[in-house]
């Protein structure tokens, strides 16, 4: 089933965005109450799935960075807005270039490689933050996958899904790979918590493009 571009989908993610004005004083920095943010939280997450489905790495990253929000600090809500920006955006850029062909393919995460060619495209756009998040969403997805291959349980003993670090341990373990490849695992997904969490000076353009050919050749060869 193609998505349909007939515009209220785009609507949808910019009627979002154009929230994120009213949390903004003159200067342009994020001042208003917490409940504003809990408004474009919500419209930000609705879009999100609309577009992407229930299990999209999109939905996954926004509900991974929504949960960073459980705080009255203001430099953490200004780090999860910034986050959602990037995700929505990074939302319309796959619709206008066509990397979100298919509903099915998304919410069954089947296309990880068009991810990888979007997260390209959005760096050599200039939006490194949103790639490095995207690249990283991918990587993740790609070591659940693989949890099944080589008999890896990827939620713990309370049925909750383990983080992305926990999965890679325990799929070095189980032989998926050797220890020098999780050492390159934790440093991409380090590289994508970087970016979730708005912090952006720790990483260039360069790393994040290192990254995304680093990950399609581990997602090649495991």
């Amino acid at each position: 089933m193609a998505i349909s571009l007939d515009g209220s989908l785009v609507k949808q993610i910019d009627d979002a965005l154009d929230t994120t004005e009213a949390l903004k004083n003159d200067e342009g920095m994020y001042k208003a109450p917490r409940a504003a943010f809990e408004t474009f939280f919500t419209k930000a997450l609705a879009a999100i799935l609309r577009a992407t489905g229930e299990k999209s790495v999109y939905t996954e990253e926004a509900r991974y960075t929504l949960d960073l929000r459980n705080t009255e600090r203001r430099t953490d809500l200004t780090r999860v807005t910034d986050t959602l920006i990037g995700i929505l955006e990074s939302i319309k850029t796959a619709i206008a270039e066509g990397y979100l062909d298919s509903v099915s393919d998304v919410i069954h995460g089947t296309v990880f490689a068009d991810f990888l060619d979007m997260a390209q495209h959005l760096l050599d756009s200039g939006y490194k933050d949103a790639a490095a998040v995207i690249a990283g969403s991918s990587l993740e997805s790609h070591l659940r996958q693989l949890c099944g291959k080589h008999g890896v349980n990827p939620d713990d003993a309370s049925g909750k899904p383990k983080k992305a670090d926990r999965i890679n341990s325990d799929l070095t373990k189980a032989g998926a790979y050797d220890t020098s490849q999780q050492k390159h695992v934790t440093a991409w997904l380090g590289t994508r918590n970087d970016a979730a969490h708005g912090d952006y000076g720790k990483y260039t353009g360069v790393i994040v493009g290192n990254m995304i050919s680093s990950i399609r050749h581990f997602m090649a060869t495991n």
